[in-house]
């Protein structure tokens, strides 16, 4: 017969039964070590360590000087697919905002050799490129760079990037998206980069280096987009385990 659970443990599925009561909505600040103990007539020192359990798992924060506060929601980056920003942010329940740092066409010329390449443009092909911070419920969780190739969206404004681009793409010119190669990286955020997303320098976060293709497999956009990693959680579903090929001699 397998052993109960330390009674912490316990202690913490009581308190997440209890904040799915709804008593308590994210940013509320919650009951404090004493409360706890009283409340499920557990020792002090149980209390103490179901919450730091709690926060370790981001179920509850620990707000120095103002005591313990009910997290707000993650919002999480789908690994399988491409993901809406804007879309995602409303699922969690969280109102997006976008703002744009930065929006510029750029002439063959001003384009860097390396996104080149890598974009594969035409000789005088020109791209437009951007900066925008995403922010959820006024919180900045994301700021992102982005070089787009020009033919496949002409006449594309400041204002269009304000929204989900990914809709704008499919829906305004009609666009084919196949997918996109990423890689991702942990960071340490530092300088205008941690400043603009509320963080201090060396807080982590997530690097997203993203190429992304159109169903014709031709590049259309390259990314370098910083994620906090207090707020972002990347989520994906393995496949069933590949058996190691067996050779016979």
């Amino acid at each position: 017969m397998p052993a109960a659970p330390p009674a912490y443990r316990q202690l913490g599925d009581q308190i997440r039964k209890l904040l799915r009561s709804g008593a308590w909505q994210p940013g509320d600040r919650f009951l404090t070590e004493r409360d706890v103990a009283e409340r499920f007539s557990v020792s002090r020192p149980t209390a103490n360590k179901a919450l730091a359990s709690l926060v370790g798992e981001r179920v509850l924060e620990f707000r120095k000087g103002l005591g313990t506060f009910v997290s707000c929601a993650s919002l999480d980056y789908d690994l399988r697919g491409l993901v809406s920003f804007t879309e995602k942010a409303k699922a969690a329940g969280r109102t997006p905002r976008t703002q744009v740092l930065r929006y510029e066409r750029l002439a063959p010329r001003a384009i860097p050799p390396d996104v080149a390449s890598q974009l594969k443009t035409l000789p005088g092909e020109a791209v437009y490129y951007l900066e925008r911070l995403r922010l959820a419920d006024e919180t900045p969780v994301i700021l992102e760079r982005r070089y787009i190739r020009c033919r496949f969206c002409p006449g594309m404004r400041r204002a269009s990037a304000g929204g989900s681009i990914y809709r704008l793409w499919t829906e305004r010119y009609g666009l084919e998206i196949s997918g996109a190669d990423q890689k991702i990286r942990a960071v340490a955020l530092t300088g205008a980069d941690a400043a603009r997303l509320g963080v201090p320098a060396g807080a982590p976060g997530l690097l997203n280096l993203c190429t992304g293709y159109l169903n014709t497999q031709e590049p259309l956009w390259l990314e370098s987009t910083l994620y906090r990693g207090d707020s972002y959680e990347f989520v994906n579903r393995l496949g069933a385990l590949v058996a190691k090929p067996h050779f016979q001699q």
